[in-house]
């Protein structure tokens, strides 16, 4: 140890480029680190839904839930299985041992599902991962005085689609307010007294609403690509659709109906600070820097509410995944610049003690 200490002290130069070289180093490859709130792992663990519409939840579990593990409960690995059943969905849970290959496992449950005969009305099951690295790293709330509808149409049709021309951002989710549709109200008295049968109107309004490709014209010199366009435009076009043509008299879909512009019914209500609110979930692109497409948004986010939202809406942010890693990585940094010091003090004083053991012994 003496040795090495009369070595650095001789050779001080070199000492001092060492030390520079390390800290070099280490200034680059933290520049480059990439930063994540959760390490890249692979969750054992698989999630089979099924939904059985409008079906109670005992039908649900002895015509779906326990047919789907008697189907995937012969897979290898599989520790645990443990299922849901409620009014129109299942859910069954495989949970298999750490270190399987999930995404072979993903095939043989699919295969298996494939072969399983279940009910004509029930949906075709899904295959579901919990991966936490696809959770969306920020979550705001568009709220205010302004009409649920208005604010689900302007997250949607505004927000949304400038947020997801962000660097690294993958795709932008809008959940909660009234998402707008059309509805048709048939009135049955009405449709039977003309003899016309549901499925026939059905049939007309499904259609009518399609735009379709009408081949080519080919020129001397160039060619023109031809489509019908028969998408409605409003509420009245839909209404005036003839659903029968019975020589000159027509019988429209108005006439048989009430159409309208509502929305849909709603399966779930977002509130912030107890008011109602539309929520835009973000989420990043696989290889992106958490932090650092974090930071694009919040940019993103102060040009919104420093102007660009209608007087009386507000923009919120609920959740930042960023803020996490950030405090994550300043604790370590903190705990590395008191390490960095501690042993330069330890160092210090190991060199004047054995400074002062020289000068005793002399």
């Amino acid at each position: 140890m003496r040795g090495l200490v009369h070595l650095a002290v001789r050779r001080r130069v070199s000492v001092v480029m060492a030390a520079l070289a390390v800290v070099a180093f280490g200034a680059v490859g933290y520049n480059r680190l990439a930063l994540e709130l959760f390490p890249d792992i692979s969750y054992p663990s698989i999630t089979v839904q099924t939904e059985f519409p409008d079906t109670a939840p005992q039908e649900v579990e002895n015509l779906v839930t326990r047919p789907v593990e008697e189907a995937v409960g012969v897979l290898r690995g599989l520790q645990t299985i443990h299922s849901v059943s409620r009014a129109g969905i299942s859910e069954v849970t495989l949970e298999f041992e750490w270190g399987s290959d999930m995404d072979l496992l993903s095939m043989e449950v699919r295969e298996k599902i494939d072969r399983l005969i279940l009910p004509a009305e029930a949906l075709d099951p899904v295959v579901l991962r919990f991966d936490p690295s696809l959770d969306p790293i920020i979550r705001l709330a568009l709220s205010g005085d302004t009409d649920l509808t208005l604010l689900r149409r302007m997250a949607d049709k505004q927000i949304k689609q400038d947020f997801e021309t962000v660097k690294g951002v993958a795709a932008a989710q809008i959940k909660g307010g009234y998402e707008e549709e059309i509805q048709i109200d048939i009135d049955q008295g009405r449709l039977a007294a003309l003899g016309i049968p549901l499925d026939e109107v059905r049939q007309v309004v499904g259609v009518s609403n399609v735009n379709l490709p009408g081949g080519a014209l080919r020129g001397r010199d160039s060619q023109y690509l031809i489509r019908t366009v028969n998408e409605f435009r409003s509420v009245d076009e839909i209404a005036d659709l003839i659903v029968r043509q019975d020589g000159a008299a027509s019988v429209r879909l108005g006439d048989v109906a009430t159409v309208k512009w509502g929305h849909k019914e709603r399966e779930e209500i977002t509130r912030v600070m107890g008011h109602e609110s539309v929520e835009i979930s973000l989420f990043k692109e696989g290889d992106a820097n958490t932090v650092q497409v974090a930071r694009r948004l919040a940019d993103r986010v102060a040009e919104w509410q420093s102007g660009k939202l209608p007087e009386g809406t507000e923009m919120t942010v609920l959740f930042d995944q960023s803020k996490f890693i950030q405090n994550a990585v300043d604790e370590v940094r903190n705990a590395a610049v008191i390490g960095g010091v501690l042993a330069i003090l330890v160092l210090f004083a190991f060199l004047l003690t054995d400074h002062y053991l020289q000068m005793l012994l002399r």
